[in-house]
């Protein structure tokens, strides 16, 4: 099967769900809303940046999840994709996962975003293969570690590889889509890299190399 890859943020939706997510906790008092947003804020730049220390923000980005049980934290989720996410969701890009599935190619979401957030995004957008950063979750409880190696840079491509001796899969042929230079690590390992909306650095890059550049941007 070929293999369709997709980054989720600023890719297949018009923002940063994981941004976004912080800016839903402050918006609801669930934490402090000057210091997370100040720091929320940081982190997103650092990462536009291409400088972002991943462990340092995932010990921040997760700690929300350790103070509440389950059962609110699902009932804050599920308001935060209908107030947060369904707005951000892109025709085009619906409209791409359909041209890639009418192929009969094997659709996969691969985002650092934590898969707590990502995955009812991912089941929004019926893909049903998902990469994401895995918060450790221990009797129904986050403990606000990392379960294996996050999906960012490099970790993508190492998660994948994992991915492909599990399944049996190949990237002969795959196709990848995203918007940032922190995914030239494995932009750079399949056949069609694609540069989506892309930042300035992937932008240069996708044109240095003949890439594709496309916009999923209404």
């Amino acid at each position: 099967m070929t293999l369709a890859l997709f980054d989720l943020d600023n890719t297949l939706l018009a923002g940063d769900s994981d941004h976004a997510w912080g800016e839903f906790l402050v918006e609801e008092a669930i934490v402090d809303a000057e210091e997370y947003r100040r720091a929320n804020d940081r982190f997103y730049q650092d990462y536009l940046n291409g400088e972002l220390d991943i462990m340092r923000y995932l010990s921040f980005a997760l700690q929300p999840l350790v103070r509440y049980d389950m059962n609110e934290l699902l009932l804050w989720r599920a308001d935060f994709i209908e107030t947060k996410v369904r707005p951000m969701m892109l025709t085009k890009a619906k409209k791409l996962l359909d041209h890639h599935r009418q192929q009969g190619h094997t659709l996969m979401i691969i985002t650092a975003t934590n898969r707590f957030v990502t995955e009812p995004i991912a089941e929004l957008l019926d893909v049903e293969h998902l990469i994401a950063t895995e918060p450790e979750l221990i009797n129904g409880r986050f403990t606000g570690g990392v379960a294996g190696i996050p999906s960012f840079q490099d970790g993508k491509v190492e998660r994948l590889n994992d991915w492909l001796q599990s399944t049996g899969e190949t990237l002969d042929g795959a196709w990848f889509y995203s918007d940032s230079h922190n995914d030239l690590p494995l932009l750079n390992r399949v056949d069609n890299p694609v540069a989506v909306d892309p930042d300035p650095n992937l932008e240069a890059t996708a044109r240095k190399n003949g890439w594709t550049v496309m916009t999923l941007r209404d």
